[in-house]
C-alpha cells in the first residue's frame, strides 16, 4: 500500500485527531521502573502533575520475535500489583485534554527483535492487531515506537530496516488511524545515525508525532568528557563531533524533508557524569577514566538525575558554556554535564524558531518532583512549559 492510500483511507479521522496534536505539545516519559527506586528518588503515578504535559508515554512494554507485545513487568502493569495502566488512563478524569500513550521499546530492547517483526508482513500485521486491542483495553489514545535503531546496533538488517521500518509505520497507520489512535516514534537526533535509519519523508509523512532524541550526544561511553546535549558546536570539536548538538540533529531531520510540526525536540531531565583522568584538567574533552560515581536514586555510573545534582551536588563548581549553550558542575575528579533552568528556556525558544510541534522530556522522574531544592515542584518542566506558551 502507497503512503497516499493510507491517507485517503482515513481522511475522516484526520479532522478528528488534529486537534489532539496541532496545539504546541509537551510530550511526557513515565519510567516505570522507578517506583523501585529509594528515598526521595522513588517515582510513581501519584507523583505525576497531570496539568504539566499533553501527553505521557509509559515506557515501556517490549515485543516478542513473534511480533506480540510483551509485557516487561507484569507487577507494574495491571496484571498483577501496581496497576500502573490503569492510574495512568485514569489521569485524563482529572485532565480530559491529557493523552496517554504506550511506548514500546528503548535502549534495553536492542534492534534485533525490531528487525525480525518488520521485515515479516504477517508479523507486522499480528503487532497492530496487538497494539489496537492494547489501547483498547487500557484506554490509551496512542502508540510510540521506540526502535533504537532501524539498521543500527546488533541483530539489525543495514540493507532492509529502514524500508522495513517505513511498512511497519504504515501497518500501524492504517489500524490506528482510522480508530483516533495517535502514533509517534522516538527517532536518533545523530546526524549518523538518521542518515542509515530513517527515509526521512515517508517516515514524517506516516507519524502523528516525531520524537527527536537529540540527547546522549555524549557519555561515560567515550573516553573524554563531553555535554549530553549541547545546544550548539563547540569550537573545540572535531570533524567526527561538530554535528553532535541539538540545532544540527534538528536541521538535519528539517532539512532531509521532516514536517516541522510534526517534531518534538527531545531533552533530558538528567545529566551525563565523568570519573576525570586529572582533577585538574576539566575541560571539554579531557580525558577521563570513566562514568562518574553513581547517584543514590538513579543508581547508574554516569548518570546523574537533575533531583540529585541540585540536592546533593550544589556546592560543585557551576559553570556556563557560552558556546555550547549548557552548564557543567565539577567537583574534585567528577564533572557533570546537564540541564537547568536556562538551558531548557534556550532549547525551547529554539523549538519556537523552527517552528516544531513542541518537546519531548525524558522524564518525570528525574527532574526535581518533589520540589526539594527550590520552592516548587518539577523546575525544568514547568519552565519547559512557561518558555513554551510565552
Amino acid at each position: 500500500m502507497k503512503v497516499s492510500a493510507v491517507f485517503l483511507l482515513v481522511a475522516t479521522s484526520a479532522v478528528l485527531l488534529s486537534a489532539s496534536v496541532s496545539a504546541k505539545n509537551i510530550v511526557c516519559y513515565f519510567t516505570s521502573w522507578t517506583v523501585y527506586r529509594n528515598g526521595n528518588g522513588q517515582f510513581d503515578v501519584d507523583k505525576i502533575d497531570p496539568f504539566l504535559c499533553t501527553h505521557i508515554m509509559f515506557g515501556f512494554v517490549g515485543i516478542t520475535n513473534e511480533g506480540k507485545i510483551n509485557i516487561l513487568d507484569h507487577w507494574e502493569s495491571d496484571d498483577d500489583g501496581l496497576k500502573h495502566f490503569s492510574l495512568l488512563a485514569n489521569l485524563t478524569q482529572v485532565n480530559p485534554y491529557l493523552k496517554i500513550m504506550v511506548s514500546m521499546g528503548g535502549w534495553n530492547e536492542g534492534s534485533q527483535k525490531y528487525s525480525e517483526v518488520a521485515a515479516d508482513p504477517a508479523k507486522r500485521k499480528l503487532l497492530a492487531e496487538e497494539v489496537v486491542h492494547f489501547l483498547e483495553e487500557h484506554k490509551f489514545q496512542g502508540f510510540d515506537l521506540d526502535w533504537e535503531y532501524p539498521g543500527i546496533r546488533d541483530g539489525s538488517d543495514v540493507q532492509h530496516d529502514p524500508a522495513n521500518f517505513v511498512e511497519l509505520l504504515k501497518e500501524l497507520k492504517t489500524a490506528l488511524y482510522p480508530r483516533g489512535y495517535i502514533l509517534s516514534a522516538a527517532v536518533s537526533g545523530g546526524v549518523t545515525n538518521m542518515d542509515i535509519a530513517y527515509d526521512v519523508p515517508l517516515v514524517s509523512e506516516l507519524l502523528d508525532i516525531i520524537n527527536v532524541m537529540v540527547y546522549d550526544f555524549h557519555g561515560a561511553f567515550e573516553p573524554f568528557v563531553g555535554h549530553f546535549a549541547p545546544l550548539t558546536a563547540s569550537s573545540k570539536d572535531d570533524a567526527g563531533n561538530a554535528t553532535l548538538n541539538v540545532k544540527s540533529g534538528i536541521q538535519h531531520w528539517i532539512d532531509r524533508g521532516a514536517d516541522p510540526a510534526k517534531m518534538h525536540l527531545g531533552v533530558g531531565t538528567y545529566g551525563r557524569s565523568f570519573t576525570l583522568a586529572d582533577p585538574n584538567n576539566a575541560e571539554l574533552y579531557a580525558p577521563t577514566s570513566g562514568g562518574g560515581k553513581s547517584g543514590p536514586y538513579t543508581g547508574q555510573d554516569g548518570v546523574l538525575g537533575y533531583n540529585e545534582i541540585c540536592e546533593l551536588h550544589s556546592d560543585w563548581t557551576y559553570i556556563w558554556d557560552d558556546e555550547q549553550q549548557v552548564p557543567h558542575r565539577v567537583g574534585g575528579n567528577q564533572w557533570v554535564g546537564y540541564e537547568d533552568e536556562r538551558s531548557l528556556a534556550l532549547k525551547v525558544e529554539y523549538a519556537k524558531e523552527k517552528n516544531l510541534g513542541g518537546i519531548m522530556v525524558w522524564s518525570f522522574d528525574t527532574d526535581d518532583f518533589r520540589g526539594i531544592c527550590g520552592s516548587e515542584t518539577y523546575p525544568l518542566i514547568r519552565t519547559i512549559k512557561k518558555t513554551l506558551i510565552n
